[in-house]
């Protein structure tokens, strides 16, 4: 693997200082609102912002991109993105913050499209599933290990955002000395919703719930720790908990899906993801179990997403793969936008528990249309199941380190068989 990382490993340093530094946002918003007397439902709505802006750039930023190059819109977007936040210390108010998290989601996007195409033009046909492994450990480390920046708040109310903005700005040396040469964005039109959905249901639908769901957690999870009494070293390490287990199950749960029906391992995966959920929202109990359930409900929710995309492009033919990431991609990030305003409402009628009530209930909802697919429709055949691969949730340009979508290039001309749609 090392040897496949190595010649992008200005890129991997990158978006490692990148998410160190500006991955913390979503709890330290949370908790400084929370702490400021915002209510769930406000508390809710800024997490909400972030993903309209996040959805928002992965629509518009990639002809941008196109039109200025990559070396200035990656300053740019990494430029605003250590400006926007340093502007958190100015100001404690909901509104203000849900613009600057817009920004930051805006920015965020465009800083994804312009790492991946360069990853993809980098990464050699053989060795881009070790390129895409790498990227998402610096990717999800990098997230996780930031979460800690929150206690040097302790120093001073501006240090963790003094430390992030240096993180985001140092993130752009590695990147402005590259000798990588810029790569062609291309067009990255997503499929269209009518269509994805007549490909794959479950795969749409799956990628929309998970994207409620996940976007509620990372608005109000942080308020679902400290409102069990967590002190604020005990809630940032169960946020890196998390995104940590969700690291770690992803590959075990491909692996799986890859040998059997994938829809099993899907229904498994929200099944899981239902009971630790419904666990953790009884229990409600700051200890070592709630770390694990934790975990466990990190690795089985973070693992839905790339298992939804696997299962949507066993029915498409190689070329349409990138374009119907695109799909899944906006499918997630509009259920993302979605998960936080209306999560905060179940925060907002039962407590704390409402978090993972809300997030059990999408589950639940999930899990039911997963089994009456599988009910509905027979199994794709093994042998046209496409290879598991662990996609982030980031932007469609990611879907182009897919090994076998990079196959296309080699032989375009040949029809891609599918399995039946379920």
């Amino acid at each position: 693997m090392l040897k496949a990382i190595l010649p992008v490993r200005s890129l991997l340093i990158a978006i490692f200082l990148l998410m160190a530094g500006g991955g913390f946002l979503n709890t330290l918003v949370a908790l400084r609102l929370e702490r400021a007397g915002s209510g769930a439902l406000a508390i809710g709505l800024v997490g909400t912002a972030y993903f309209a802006g996040l959805t928002l750039g992965s629509v518009r930023v990639p002809a941008l991109v196109g039109r200025i190059g990559h070396i200035r819109a990656f300053a740019a977007f990494v430029t605003l993105l250590s400006a926007d936040t340093l502007a958190y210390a100015l100001h404690t108010h909901a509104v203000f913050w849900g613009a600057l998290r817009f920004l930051d989601g805006l920015c965020l996007a465009g800083i994804y499209v312009c790492v991946e195409s360069w990853l993809n033009e980098r990464a050699e046909p053989d060795r881009r599933g070790m390129v895409l492994a790498g990227y998402m450990i610096m990717l999800y480390g990098g997230q996780a290990a930031g979460q800690f920046l929150i206690r040097l708040g302790a120093g001073g109310p501006a240090v963790p955002l003094l430390v992030g903005s240096i993180l985001i700005s140092l993130a752009a040396i590695p990147v402005l000395l590259t000798r990588i040469a810029a790569p062609e964005t291309g067009d990255f039109a997503p499929l269209p919703f009518r269509e994805l959905y007549q490909t794959s249901p479950l795969g749409m639908v799956g990628a929309g719930l998970t994207g409620v769901m996940l976007g509620a957690f990372y608005a109000l999870g942080a308020v679902f720790a400290r409102r069990l009494g967590m002190d604020l070293s005990q809630t940032t390490l169960f946020m890196s908990v998390v995104i940590l287990g969700g690291v770690v199950l992803q590959w075990p749960l491909g692996w799986l899906s890859d040998r059997i029906d994938r829809r099993k391992v899907i229904v498994l995966a929200f099944a899981g993801t239902l009971a630790a959920a419904l666990t953790i929202a009884l229990t409600a109990e700051a200890g070592v179990l709630l770390l694990g359930l934790g975990a466990l409900f990190g690795g089985l929710s973070f693992a839905l997403y790339p298992l939804c995309a696997a299962h949507t492009n066993d029915h498409l033919a190689p070329e349409k793969r990138v374009a119907a990431s695109g799909g899944l991609v906006l499918v997630y990030s509009l259920g993302a936008a979605a998960g936080p305003a209306t999560g905060s409402l179940a925060v907002s009628l039962t407590g704390a528990s409402g978090l993972f009530l809300f997030i059990a209930a999408c589950a639940s909802a999930a899990l039911s249309f997963a089994l009456l697919r599988q009910a509905k429709s027979a199994p794709v055949p093994a042998h046209l199941q496409e290879n598991y691969v662990g996609l982030p949730r980031t932007s469609p340009l990611a879907a182009s380190l897919d090994p076998l979508a990079s196959e296309t290039s080699a032989a375009p001309d040949e029809p891609g068989e599918t399995g039946s749609r379920h």
